[in-house]
């Protein structure tokens, strides 16, 4: 029987390297590599591990780790994507002073906020993400238009 340590690492590179959808699936992996464990073992790993579900661009659900190092699947290129679902969770987008609110469907939030702060947009400072609503702090004195053209590249249906 493999240890705790190594069940956990395995995890981290298992999560990296692909595109898990499920803990039935992951423990079926894991299973396959030697270790003995029950979803219920799984489900505190991960738990542990801080794992969290994304949106890919093909619109499944897949775990990902909060580490920046271990995700892997963000692509660099974050231009238009005809596979990207059009209806990516968007609704609308609202400015007041240096802030910008952007509501979302329920759920979505998160992941597109992933995603603007991996974007490496000069004009957002961050991203505050709940479960429909994401905060973005702009710096003093950003145009809102340049902000709007930047975030089409992350939001298609901006």
């Amino acid at each position: 029987m493999k240890n705790k340590t190594n069940r956990l690492n395995t995890i981290k590179m298992l999560i990296s390297g692909s595109e898990i959808g499920s803990q039935d699936e992951l423990l079926e992996i894991l299973q396959n590599h030697g270790f003995e464990l029950t979803q219920a073992t799984l489900s505190r790993d991960l738990k542990q591990l801080k794992v969290a579900k994304a949106a890919t661009p093909s619109g499944n659900y897949v775990y990902v780790l909060p580490n920046d190092a271990m995700y892997r699947r963000t692509s660099t290129d974050l231009s238009f994507n005809p596979n990207m679902p059009i209806n990516n969770g968007y609704r609308s987008i609202q400015f007041s002073g240096n802030m910008a609110v952007i509501k979302t469907k329920p759920g979505y939030a998160g992941c597109i906020a992933y995603d603007i702060d991996h974007a490496g947009v000069p004009e957002i400072l961050g991203t505050i993400a709940g479960d429909d609503t994401i905060i973005l702090i702009l710096l003093e004195n950003t145009d809102r238009e340049v902000v709007k053209r930047r975030l089409v590249k992350i939001i298609p249906n901006l």
